[in-house]
């Protein structure tokens, strides 16, 4: 069993910055491939980015290639989002998820098992 725990969401003005963190419990962790996705309102859950498990290889969405960077902990069982000049698109819930049974990178949604409980990330103009 994994849990994950996001924090770090809020409200940043268009072309701030915002870190968001994902502590996860379990062994697995250091094992598994990590991912981030995003949900806005009245929207799909959407891939942001993803990283295999040992950090070696990112993958991001064209929407946030450039602005956004992946990376991970595997000493504190954690990744993160640091995310840069933000737009007002990038409002939405953001979600941390784990693919335990996957370390490489992975894009859909229904190649992770265990999910956050989201951060609410704002992004005002």
């Amino acid at each position: 069993q994994v849990q994950l725990v996001e924090s770090g969401g809020g409200l940043v003005q268009a072309g701030g910055s915002l870190r968001l963190s994902c502590a996860a419990s379990g062994r697995t962790f250091s094992s598994s491939g990590m991912g981030w996705f995003r949900q806005a309102p009245g929207k799909e859950r959407e891939f942001v980015t993803a990283i295999n498990w040992s950090g070696s290889r990112t993958h991001y969405a064209d929407s946030v290639k450039g602005r956004f960077t992946i990376s991970r902990d595997n000493a504190k069982s954690t990744v993160y989002l640091q995310m840069n000049s933000m737009k007002p698109e990038d409002t939405a819930v953001y979600y941390c998820a784990a693919a335990i049974s996957r370390p490489g990178i992975s894009i859909t949604l229904r190649s992770y098992d265990y999910w956050g409980q989201g951060t609410q990330v704002t992004v005002s103009s």
